[in-house]
């Protein structure tokens, strides 16, 4: 019997099924994450919580209200875009 065009027998769908669990548990985690020492992660975590407020602590009123009017252009001129 012949085979519709882009039809796979079961025994072709098994190999590749097998191929490819095999090709993705050999090649250890596929996360980016997952590969990332936790110890740094943490640390630049430590420290970006550290800048942001010291940075907040330095801005008067006026140059945070300014940051914030930018921030709320550039959200809107991106929404406006197609």
């Amino acid at each position: 019997m012949r085979r519709k065009k882009g039809e796979m027998e079961s025994s072709d769908l098994e190999k590749v099924a097998t191929t490819v669990a095999a090709e993705t548990s050999e090649n250890g985690p596929t996360s980016k994450e997952s590969t990332k020492n936790p110890h740094a992660v943490a640390l630049g975590r430590l420290g970006a919580q550290k800048g942001g407020r010291a940075r907040a602590e330095k801005l008067t009123p006026e140059q945070r209200s300014e940051i914030a009017r930018k921030a709320v252009q550039a959200r809107w001129a991106k929404k406006s875009k197609p």
